[in-house]
């Protein structure tokens, strides 16, 4: 990539090339061909380059020429009329409320109007009205609002630029690399860079020797890395996700190795127990709260959703839960909500105790395909529609994937599906199929355990 740098000529060599440093720095430092230099330069110059920094040091390409002097404009004496006016000037306007009005002093003293009593709202037909009731404005308030979402993790980058301003300046361009994607992004920067020079008939960079340096400053990096991420979390332990904090923690483990990220560790470890405790009390308290509601449909999607991942419902909340998901679902319930309801309960660890108490008489072809769809999962409310479970989980196995989108590219790590083999009486003659020498090899087939099911 090329950036703008501003160099100063600290010397110049017989062979016509010149050596250069950062205009008031030290570092950083190299040499450029004299010939991209403009005419009459001379050591001391500062002047503005074009730098390509390359994994194996910093390329100067182009030169530009130092700022010519800046001419100034000429300007325009403004003359004027030569009369002395004065700057601001005002008009007072006549008292009273405008000619145009009617003189309002004929309509007598109106007197003290406190004595008129408490005012009234007049109805559309002149009848006199008593005072209206205060009655609350928009939207009625939720009676279990939903706590609101945490944080994500934003680390900052002190230790990550601190260890990059400790490197010398042929090491920094590979390890912003290797904080970009790892030893595997040198090896494909080197790798580019060298078909580069090949094909301009230029030396190719030492592969080896960068690889090697590339690992060798990995551990540093990924331990400044971790150091900010952790500090970040530290700092917002009550309002961040579970997730980005267990991810802290558990890469924790094998980059903590010396006393100071030992000790950010296990005030993280001890952070996250207590976070863990805290959630599990609120998930319980709101899963309670949205039965006291009458909010089935939400309790069954918080029982799916633990702080922690396999964390059981209390027996007593989870009978609750039962009861009320069981007795909400009648056959005079809209049927749109039974759908909702049995979405959320295919996730549900009650999954397969709720028992509704009734089915509507004629279910909408909507509510028929969503017990279909989980009728593997919640068998008695499969029964009740009679739907058969294993006929539903047998459907689902035969049904085609879907296809994906012009121009997208297969899922990582998955080969795309073989097509299906002709049916017999849909096969080609003997005569008329192709010749065994233009079939294609065995190994070219994809294979059979890496096809999607």
């Amino acid at each position: 990539m090329s950036r703008r740098l501003e160099i100063e000529l600290t010397s110049e060599r017989p062979d016509g090339t010149w050596t250069w440093r950062a205009a008031g720095a030290r570092q950083p430092k190299g040499e450029l061909d004299g010939g991209v230099l403009p005419e009459g330069t001379k050591v001391g110059d500062v002047l503005r380059a074009d730098a390509e920094f390359l994994v194996d040091g910093i390329e100067i390409t182009a030169v530009l020429p130092p700022k010519a002097a800046r001419k100034e404009a000429e300007t325009l004496q403004i003359l004027g009329s030569g009369k002395e006016e004065p700057l601001v000037t005002t008009q007072l306007a006549p008292k009273g409320r405008g000619g145009g009005r009617r003189d309002r002093g004929d309509r007598g003293e109106r007197g003290d109007r406190r004595d008129r009593g408490e005012r009234r709202d007049r109805g559309r037909d002149g009848d006199r009205r008593g005072p209206r009731p205060d009655r609350p404005r928009g939207p009625r308030p939720d009676p279990v609002p939903e706590r609101p979402k945490p944080k994500r993790l934003r680390p900052g980058r002190a230790h990550r630029n601190a260890v990059l301003d400790e490197l010398a300046v042929e090491q920094r361009p590979i390890a912003e690399q290797v904080l970009r994607g790892g030893v595997p992004a040198v090896r494909e920067a080197i790798a580019k860079q060298n078909e580069e020079a090949r094909a301009q008939s230029r030396p190719e960079v030492p592969a080896d020797q960068l690889v090697a340096m590339a690992e060798q400053l990995l551990p540093r990096l990924r331990v400044a890395e971790w150091r900010d991420r952790a500090e970040a979390a530290l700092a917002g332990i009550d309002d961040l996700d579970l997730r980005d904090l267990r991810s802290v923690v558990v890469a924790g483990d094998g980059l903590a190795r010396d006393e100071s990220t030992r000790n950010l560790l296990e005030q993280l470890q001890a952070g996250l127990a207590r976070r863990v405790e805290e959630e599990h009390t609120n998930w319980v308290a709101d899963i309670t709260a949205n039965l006291d509601a009458g909010r089935f449909v939400r309790a069954l999607r918080l029982s799916s959703r633990p702080p922690k991942a396999g964390t059981p419902v209390p027996p007593e909340l989870a009978e609750r839960l039962v009861t009320s998901v069981s007795e909400g679902l009648t056959s005079g319930t809209n049927q749109e909500l039974w759908a909702a309801a049995l979405d959320a309960l295919a996730f549900s660890p009650v999954r397969s105790q709720v028992l509704p108490a009734s089915r509507p008489e004629q279910p909408t072809d909507d509510l028929l395909e969503a017990v279909r769809r989980v009728a593997d999962r919640v068998p008695k409310v499969a029964a009740l529609f009679g739907v058969d479970p294993t006929e539903a989980a047998a459907a689902k196995k035969r049904r085609p994937p879907r296809k994906p989108k012009s121009g997208a590219a297969p899922a990582a790590g998955r080969a795309p599906l073989p097509p299906p083999p002709p049916k017999l009486e849909d096969a080609a003659p003997v005569e008329d199929a192709a010749p065994v020498e233009d079939a294609a090899p065995v190994e070219d087939a994809a294979p059979v355990e890496d096809a999607q099911p």
